[in-house]
């Protein structure tokens, strides 16, 4: 049953838009050139000034060091900027720290990501079609399970991002309960094995690490990963809903689509309504940093690094590894990474898989009106510009 976590302080009335995957998506018009750090600045001053947003702040490292950038307020009301240390919510990159704790147990021969979900749960996916001796840990960390997106039922969505949000914003939601919800609706396995993102993959993912270990993936993920690294603005708040400071307001519309829409403070939440799915609070230097040892091989060994980076192809030019997204950029490079949406944040941690070149973004809004200018942060960084608005390929941010 949901349980209500306690308020700890009076805020103002916040509602929110879903969680999941921006996507990666590559830009059309190829562009020939070195990457410059002026048309990075010039693509997220867009976000401000054409796509209404906030705030954005970026961080970049790659071999002449470590760079800052932002654009518009943490706090409009204010005028406070964004900075360098802010913290915020990343969302769907607690994926990639998720699938990184699984790989690092089959490597020690704890578990193999060709067992079943029923050997490790049973009996948790069960009824209306789902088997889930039927269903590897491969196939959610890839998204290849057919397991539907709980976060897309349309009653939970309306209760955490949708007109229901400001009653129910700290709700404490159990992982067995959104798998629940995600099997109301029929199984969707794709018959040629094309991926279908789904939330519910990654609770169940973080269901096995606990089943393995005996330790919550919190814990595990603070154990392995951001304690080694020394990831000192990383954590996982579990049913607290402040965030850490210093922190930027998190904006929302509601997940409404009409530019005149209200918006809202979405800061404050219970992200047990994502849990191993997407409650990771991070920083950009940390994300950079985790990226960097991640594909330099520093998390995991060759083989499991040859697993996470086997690419299955997915709609929108990107493709899905194990808890990464791949895309094909306009200008050649390729990069890899994660993306995530919630309420009140949009967030990009994505890099060359040489770990020479990392770029982590956050937007403290969840709205999109132009969704291109997202995208081309991500071409400017690497491809040294910003296509024009005739060049400009509207891929739609995955919610949910």
């Amino acid at each position: 049953m949901k349980q209500r976590a306690a308020r700890t302080v009076s805020i103002a009335l916040a509602v929110a838009l879903s969680a999941g995957t921006a996507a990666l998506a590559p830009a059309a018009q190829a562009a020939d050139q070195k990457h410059g750090h002026d048309a990075t600045r010039t693509a997220l001053r867009a976000l401000v000034d054409e796509g209404g947003l906030p705030g954005v702040a970026a961080e970049v490292r790659d071999g002449k060091g470590n760079r800052f950038a932002q654009a518009g307020y943490a706090d409009t009301a204010t005028g406070r900027k964004r900075s360098a240390g802010d913290h915020f919510r990343g969302a769907s990159i607690t994926k990639t720290f998720v699938a990184t704790v699984l790989l690092q147990l089959e490597a020690e021969g704890r578990l193999d990501l060709d067992d079943t979900v029923e050997r490790w749960l049973p009996g948790l996916v069960r009824g209306n079609g789902h088997d889930g001796s039927k269903v590897t840990l491969r196939q959610l960390l890839n998204h290849t399970s057919g397991i539907p997106n709980y976060s897309d039922d349309p009653d939970f969505s309306h209760d955490t991002a949708g007109p229901g949000f400001p009653e129910h914003r700290y709700d404490t939601y159990e992982p067995e309960e959104l798998v629940a919800i995600a099997l109301r609706h029929p199984s969707q396995p794709d018959p040629e094995g094309k991926p279908s993102y789904s939330n519910t993959n990654f609770v169940i993912a973080g269901m096995i690490v606990e089943k393995a270990t005996g330790r919550s993936y919190a814990q595990e993920i603070s154990r392995r990963v951001i304690r080694p690294l020394k990831l000192r603005g990383t954590s996982f708040p579990g049913t607290a809903p402040q965030m850490p400071k210093p922190h930027p307001v998190g904006y929302s519309r509601l997940h409404q689509d009409a530019p005149d829409a209200e918006i809202h403070d979405a800061t404050e939440q219970n992200m047990t309504w994502l849990g191993a799915a997407g409650d990771v609070i991070s920083t950009s230097g940390d994300l950079n940093r985790f990226h960097r040892a991640l594909v330099k091989g520093e998390l995991l060994p060759p083989r499991q690094m040859k697993e996470m980076f086997d690419e299955v192809p997915a709609e929108y030019g990107i493709g899905y590894g194990l808890g990464v997204e791949f895309a094909q950029l306009s200008c050649g490079v390729k990069v890899v990474g994660k993306s995530g949406r919630t309420n009140g944040s949009l967030s990009a941690m994505v890099g060359t898989q040489d770990g020479k070149h990392q770029l982590t973004f956050n937007i403290n809004g969840d709205w999109l009106p132009d969704s291109s200018l997202y995208i081309n942060v991500i071409e400017a960084e690497f491809c040294g510009k910003v296509p024009s608005r005739t060049d400009r390929v509207a891929a739609v941010p995955r919610l949910g």
